[in-house]
C-alpha cells in the first residue's frame, strides 16, 4: 500500500532511495550468479568426478559473490537508513515550524501528549516505511522478474509455476491489508489517547492530589492501557497470521517446483545442473515477496501515523494573513528599535467556533513610550487584544499600523523580536534561575541579568536560594511560589529591553509592596511602550491612560481621575473591587 503524500516526501531523497533499490537489484543478480556457481560446483563434483583443483575457480567466484552480496547488503541498509533519517528530520522540523507558526492560540485545543506522540513516535514509525517497505516494494517487483528471465529459457514449466503462484502473495496481502489498515489506525489512535491522557495526569497531579482524585486515575490509565494492549495484540495476530500464510504459500510453491523438476530429472527430461540451478533460485524468487509481507504491517503503522502528521502540516494558519500563507513575506521595512506608535482601526476578531466577535470594531492608539492600562470584566476581550498585538491572531476586519506601516507589510518574526510579553501564568523550564531569565536574551551579561532581576523585585529572593542564580528550577517552577515565578518572568521581560512590553495580569500573584516596586520600574521605561492588562486596579491607577473594555469594545478612555469623575464603567469596576487599592 503506497501513500501519495508519503511518496512526495521521498522525492527529496530520491538519490539514496534509488541507490537502495539499485543495490537491491544488484544483490538479486548476484544471487542468480551465486546459484549458477553453486550448481556448477555440485554438478562437477558429483556427476563429472571433478576434483578440488578443477572447481577452485568456481569456488573462488562463489566466495567473491557471497562477499559482494554482504557488502551490497551493508551499503543498501546504510542508504535506506539515510533516506529515512533525512525524511524524519525534515518532517520533524516542518511539524515544529507549523506548530510555532500556529501559535498558542490555535494550538490550545490540542492535547500536548498527543502532539508529542506525533513528533516522536509518529515520525519514528515512518522509518520502517521509507527504509524497508518502499524499497522492498520495488525489489518485490524487479528481482523476481530478473530471476524469471534466467529460468524461462532453461525450463518453461518451472517458470510458469513461479509466474502463476507469485501473484497469490500480493493478492493475499491486499486482502489482509484492508483489515490491517483499520486495526493499525485504531492502534495509533489508542497510543495517542494513552500518551495524551498520561501526560495530562502528570501535569495535573497536584490538583488531583488536592481533591483526592489521584487514585481514581489509576483505573482510567489501566483502561486506556488495556485498550492499547488489545489493539496491539490484534495487529500482531494479523501480522503473525499473514506471515504464516505467506511462508506456507511460498514453501508449497517451492515444493511444487521441486516435484516437477524431480520427476523430469528422473526421466531425463532436464539436466541436473539446470534443475539444481532452478531449485536453488526458487526460494530466492519468493524471498522478496516474503520480505515485503513482513514489512507490510510496519509500513501500515507508518501510514496510520502519517495521517495525523499531514493533518497538522496542512492545518490553515489563522495567525498569518492570506498572502503570507505557505511562504512568509520578506521584511518590507524593519521595525524601529524605538518605542512604537501603534494604532488599531475598527479591528474585529472572531474565534473559529464563535458567532459573536470577541473584538467588535475596536479602535485605539498606543503612543510611543506611553503606559496604557486595559481594564474590564472577564470576557471583555482584553487577552484577545494582547493576542492580536502579539500576532498570534489575525483580525478578520480592520487595519493595524505600526509607525504608519500597515500590519501586513511587517514580518511577524521581526515584529515579535522587538516586544516582550509576560502572561498571567508564565512558564519556567527545568534549568537554573539565570538560564530562565536569559531565555529572552541568551547573550546577556551577568550584570544585565542582575539589573533586570532588581527591576522585577526578584534579586533578593534569588540570593536567598541555596545556590543563588545557579539554583535549579523544576519544570514549571514547581519549587517556587507563584509570586516568585512571576518575578522571574518579569525579569526575563525586562532583560529583553524590548520597545513594546505587554503585561497580561503579570502582577496578580505579587503582594502590594512588590507590585509597587514593579510599577516604579515600569515608570522608568521611558523608551518602551507598555500595555498593561489588569484586574487589580491599583496597577492601572498609575498608568498614563486607562482603556475600559466591555463586549469587545473600548467604552471609556482617560486617566484614573478623569474616569472616576465620569462615574461610568470604570467607576463601577472600582466600586465592585472595593476601591482602586
Amino acid at each position: 500500500m503506497l501513500d501519495k503524500k508519503l511518496l512526495r516526501e521521498a522525492r527529496q531523497t530520491k538519490f539514496f532511495l534509488s541507490l537502495t533499490i539499485g543495490l537491491g537489484i544488484a544483490s538479486g543478480l548476484l544471487t542468480i550468479l551465486q546459484a549458477g556457481c553453486f550448481a556448477r560446483i555440485i554438478s562437477g563434483v558429483l556427476l563429472e568426478d571433478r576434483g578440488l583443483s578443477d572447481v577452485q575457480g568456481w569456488m573462488a567466484l562463489l566466495l567473491l559473490v557471497i562477499f559482494l552480496r554482504a557488502l551490497l547488503a551493508l551499503f543498501s541498509e546504510s542508504s535506506a537508513q539515510r533516506t529515512a533519517a533525512r525524511i524524519k528530520e525534515d518532517l520533524r522540523q516542518r511539524l515544529l515550524s507549523r506548530l510555532f507558526f500556529m501559535g498558542p492560540v490555535q494550538v490550545r485545543g490540542e492535547r500536548t501528549g498527543e502532539l508529542v506522540n506525533v513528533l516522536v513516535e509518529g515520525v519514528e514509525a515512518l522509518e520502517t516505511y521509507f527504509a524497508k517497505y518502499v524499497p522492498q516494494l520495488a525489489l518485490a517487483a524487479l528481482v523476481p522478474l530478473s530471476i524469471l528471465g534466467f529460468i524461462y529459457p532453461l525450463d518453461l514449466l518451472s517458470g510458469a509455476i513461479l509466474l502463476i503462484t507469485a501473484p497469490l502473495i500480493p493478492f493475499l496481502m491486499i486482502l489482509i491489508g484492508k483489515w490491517a489498515t483499520v486495526l493499525s489506525r485504531k492502534q495509533w489512535e489508542a497510543l495517542s489517547r494513552m500518551s495524551a491522557h498520561f501526560l495530562d495526569v502528570l501535569q495535573g497531579l497536584t490538583t488531583l492530589k488536592l481533591f483526592g482524585r489521584s487514585k481514581t486515575q489509576l483505573d482510567v490509565i489501566a483502561r486506556v492501557s488495556d485498550r492499547f494492549r488489545e489493539t496491539t495484540l490484534g495487529v500482531l495476530r494479523i501480522a503473525f497470521l499473514s506471515a504464516l500464510v505467506l511462508e506456507l504459500l511460498s514453501t508449497l510453491s517451492t515444493a511444487l517446483v521441486a516435484v516437477a523438476l524431480g520427476l523430469r530429472l528422473v526421466y531425463g527430461q532436464i539436466l541436473f545442473e539446470q534443475a539444481f540451478f532452478i531449485l536453488v533460485l526458487a526460494p530466492e524468487f519468493y524471498l522478496p515477496l516474503r520480505l515485503l509481507g513482513t514489512q507490510f504491517h510496519a509500513g501500515m503503522a507508518g501510514v496510520s501515523a502519517a495521517g495525523r502528521i499531514f493533518e497538522i502540516l496542512e492545518t490553515p494558519l489563522d495567525n498569518i494573513p492570506g498572502e503570507e500563507r505557505g511562504s512568509m513575506l520578506k521584511r518590507a521595512e524593519s521595525c524601529s528599535s524605538a518605542a512604537p506608535h501603534i494604532s488599531l482601526e475598527n479591528i474585529t476578531v472572531r474565534y473559529e467556533k464563535e458567532q459573536v466577535p470577541v473584538l467588535n470594531g475596536i479602535s485605539l492608539e498606543l503612543l510611543p513610550g506611553e503606559r496604557v492600562a486595559v481594564v474590564g470584566s472577564s470576557g471583555a476581550g482584553k487577552s484577545t487584544l494582547a493576542a492580536v498585538l502579539l500576532r498570534l491572531l489575525e483580525p478578520e476586519g480592520g487595519q493595524i499600523r505600526v509607525n504608519g506601516i500597515p500590519w501586513q507589510e511587517l514580518d511577524p518574526e521581526e515584529w515579535r523580536s522587538g516586544l516582550a510579553y509576560v502572561p498571567q501564568h508564565p512558564h519556567l523550564f527545568y534549568g537554573t534561575v539565570v538560564d530562565n531569565i536569559r531565555l529572552s536574551s541568551p547573550g546577556a551579561s551577568e550584570h544585565d541579568v542582575i539589573t533586570a532581576a532588581r527591576l522585577a523585585g526578584a534579586h533578593e529572593f534569588i540570593c536567598g536560594l541555596s545556590q543563588g542564580y545557579d539554583t535549579l528550577v523544576g519544570e514549571g517552577g514547581t519549587n517556587l511560589s507563584g509570586g516568585q515565578i512571576q518575578r522571574l518572568a518579569l525579569a526575563r521581560a525586562f532583560l529583553r529591553k524590548a520597545s513594546f512590553l505587554i503585561l497580561d495580569e503579570a502582577t496578580s500573584s505579587l503582594d502590594p509592596e512588590r507590585e509597587s516596586l514593579v510599577q516604579d520600574s515600569l515608570e522608568r521605561l521611558s523608551d518602551c511602550t507598555v500595555l498593561i492588562i489588569a484586574h487589580r486596579l491599583a496597577l492601572a491607577e498609575r498608568a498614563d491612560r486607562i482603556l475600559v473594555m466591555e463586549n469587545g469594545q473600548v467604552t471609556e478612555a482617560g486617566t484614573h481621575e478623569e474616569l472616576l469623575f465620569k462615574k461610568g464603567d470604570y467607576y463601577r469596576l472600582v466600586e465592585a473591587y472595593g476601591g482602586a487599592g
